[in-house]
């Protein structure tokens, strides 16, 4: 819905309100079957003497909900506001009184057939009408404050929940950049040939981590490519060192997905089970349907590596863990099975 549709739609409830108010006293009119003039007459004067009077009940209704409910009562407290609202009704009051004497002089002094009667019938539904009047302003005003405090909040919410996302997710680029940087290292030493593909596979990385992770979510296609090309990087650097398996099976329509959210699995997997494993294996596993996005990582490990923990460890799990939550509360499983020798992550993702 449109800015411009959210800001009549209000405007437009308040029109239909007010014509329908001032509508009560035709709907209360006389029987069409009568025949006499001077009743039908009669009635037609009652009609527009409430309906000139309903009008100028809107400025108190307005007068009411727009500055004594919002700025005295909250300001100076319910005694003023009481105060002043009988001021103003009692001032409805006597622009009643003039109102009836301009409408109906001859009853004006109680002359007339129905005189004081007709009199006193009408001034109790000016003090009915005034009263709903005011009942309809109080409740407008705390449903309106209450809606109003309840968007601002979600409002504030949303703010802060888009803050936090972006700071986890420049998380990820410093930690995996620590990763990627050691790796070359590593490679720089013990296969100085295979540092310039890796550099040009890493320029390949940085190049979809900066111009495509700007959106708040990506195609799956997208992320599996860069999956793929993380995984090809880690074959470049191991070689035939490590066992690593990639499977993978897409929808023919792609679902969409918060980018960088697999990464660190796969980032994980690396760090901890190379090394000092005995015949090192990677297993990951990636299936996109209609209903749900299915995505498993599986890697030896050792115990020796398990004892011992830099400050760093975890922090992409930790970091993704969080994601999970705020961008899928109630549609994500992740499970994690941790054993002497293997470790491996299970994540569900459903479609809505």
């Amino acid at each position: 819905m449109s800015k411009l549709n959210l800001k009549l739609r209000p405007i437009l409830l308040h029109i239909f309100f007010w014509i329908c108010f001032l509508a009560i006293p035709l709907l209360l009119g006389p029987n069409s079957a009568s025949n006499n003039p001077r009743e039908i007459d009669r009635h037609f004067q009652w009609n527009m003497f409430f309906v000139v009077f309903g009008l100028f009940n809107i400025p108190l209704f307005y007068f009411n909900t727009e500055f004594l409910l919002r700025k005295i009562l909250k300001k100076r407290g319910v005694l003023i506001y009481i105060i002043l609202l009988i001021v103003s009704l009692l001032l409805m009051l006597w622009f009643h009184e003039e109102l009836f004497k301009w409408f109906f002089p001859e009853m004006a002094n109680g002359a007339g057939p129905r005189g004081n009667g007709f009199r006193r019938g009408t001034r109790l539904r000016i003090i009915f009408q005034l009263l709903f009047v005011v009942a309809i302003g109080i409740s407008y005003r705390f449903l309106s404050d209450n809606m109003t405090d309840q968007e601002v909040k979600k409002e504030e919410e949303n703010e802060r929940l888009k803050s936090e996302l972006s700071f986890l997710r420049s998380q990820i680029s410093p930690h995996f950049m620590f990763n990627i940087l050691n790796s070359i290292v590593s490679l720089s030493r013990r296969k100085p040939e295979m540092v310039e593909p890796v550099v040009i596979k890493l320029s390949e990385l940085m190049r979809y981590m900066i111009y495509e992770t700007s959106d708040s979510k990506v195609s799956i296609d997208k992320e599996f490519s860069y999956l793929e090309s993380y995984i090809e990087l880690q074959r470049l650097r191991f070689g035939n060192d490590i066992n690593i398996e990639f499977k993978h099976k897409l929808s023919s329509s792609p679902s969409s997905i918060e980018p960088m959210l697999l990464i660190p699995f796969v980032e994980n997997a690396f760090k901890h089970g190379v090394g000092m494993v005995q015949n090192p294996s990677i297993e990951i596993e990636l299936n996109d349907d209609k209903k749900a996005l299915f995505f498993s990582v599986f890697n030896k490990v050792s115990k020796q590596n398990s004892e011992i923990k830099d400050e760093s460890s975890g922090i992409g799990l930790a970091n993704v863990r969080r994601r999970l939550e705020l961008l899928y509360p109630d549609q994500h499983e992740l499970n994690i099975h941790e054993k002497e020798d293997s470790y491996l992550i299970e994540l569900k993702i459903k479609h809505i």
